[in-house]
C-alpha cells in the first residue's frame, strides 16, 4: 500500500554510507503530518497515543520516493490539539522520523529465491518480496532448464568454463540493486455505468496482478554475485 496525503510533508535525511564495507538497507526520513486523535485515546500519554496512530498510518506502507516504512523511530515535536466545531477529536501536527527500507542503487544485498520463471527470478528478504532479476541482468552466459523440484518451474544456470552452476532454492543469493522503482497507481479506464459483459469483466479482473507500489530490480551479472555457494 502506498501512502499519499496532502496533509503530510517529508524531508529525506538519508545519508548514504561512504565507500567502505558499511552497507545499509535502511534510511531515516523526517515527516510532518496532521492527524486526528480520537477521544478514546485522550486518556493515554500524548506521545504514546500519537505514535500509535502514526504506526497505524505508516507502518508496512510505501511512501512514494522514500521507501517502505518499517518503524516510527521517534517523535520530534507535537503541536496543536485543536478541536474543530462539530468534531470531538483533537487535531495535532506531528513531526517525526521514520525508519525506511530503501536500498540505494549499487548496494549489494543477500536474499532468498521466491520464484524462478521464464522471465527471470523473484527474490525475497522476508519482509519485502518484490525484488526481480530480469533475464538481461542474469549472470552471463546462462541457460534455463526445467526445474526437477518444481512442476512447470524453470531453473536458471550460469555457464562458466565448461561447468554449470544452477541457481537453487536453498541458496542465499547476493544481488546488486540496479534500480528502485515506484510504479504509478493504476487508474481504471472507462465509465462504470457503461454496460459490460459481467463474465468478461470477471475474467479480466482475475488476470490482473496485484498493484506493487515499490519494485527493486536486481542484477547478478558481476563477480561475487549470485548464490553465495558459488564463491565459497
Amino acid at each position: 500500500m502506498r501512502v499519499s496525503s496532502s496533509s503530510s510533508s517529508s524531508k529525506d535525511i538519508a545519508r548514504p554510507p561512504p565507500s567502505s564495507l558499511l552497507k545499509t538497507l535502511f534510511v531515516m526520513s523526517e515527516i510532518e503530518h496532521t492527524l486526528r486523535l480520537p477521544p478514546h485515546l485522550l486518556n493515554r500519554p500524548l506521545n504514546a497515543a500519537i505514535k500509535g496512530e502514526l504506526e497505524s498510518l505508516f507502518l508496512d506502507k510505501v511512501i512514494d520516493k522514500l521507501g517502505l516504512c518499517v518503524s516510527v523511530y521517534d517523535i520530534l515535536s507535537i503541536d496543536g490539539g485543536f478541536i474543530f466545531p462539530g468534531d470531538g477529536a483533537s487535531t495535532y501536527t506531528a513531526r517525526f522520523r521514520l525508519a525506511m527500507f530503501r536500498p540505494y542503487v549499487g548496494e549489494v544485498i543477500s536474499a532468498r529465491l521466491k520464484e524462478s520463471t521464464k522471465d527471470g527470478l523473484r527474490l525475497s528478504l522476508g519482509f519485502f518480496d518484490d525484488i526481480y532479476v530480469p533475464i538481461p541482468l542474469m549472470p552471463n552466459p546462462y541457460h534455463s532448464e526445467p526445474d526437477p523440484e518444481h512442476k512447470n518451474g524453470i531453473r536458471w544456470v550460469w555457464e562458466y568454463m565448461g561447468e554449470n552452476y544452477p541457481i537453487d532454492w536453498m541458496d542465499e543469493i547476493r544481488f546488486r540493486v540496479h534500480s528502485v522503482n515506484y510504479p504509478p497507481i493504476p487508474v481504471e479506464q472507462g465509465n462504470d455505468s457503461e454496460k459490460k459483459d459481467s463474465e468478461e469483466k470477471d475474467s479480466r479482473q482475475k488476470d490482473l496482478k496485484p498493484f506493487v507500489p515499490m519494485v527493486i530490480v536486481g542484477s547478478l551479472d558481476a563477480d561475487g554475485l549470485g548464490p553465495i555457494a558459488w564463491w565459497v
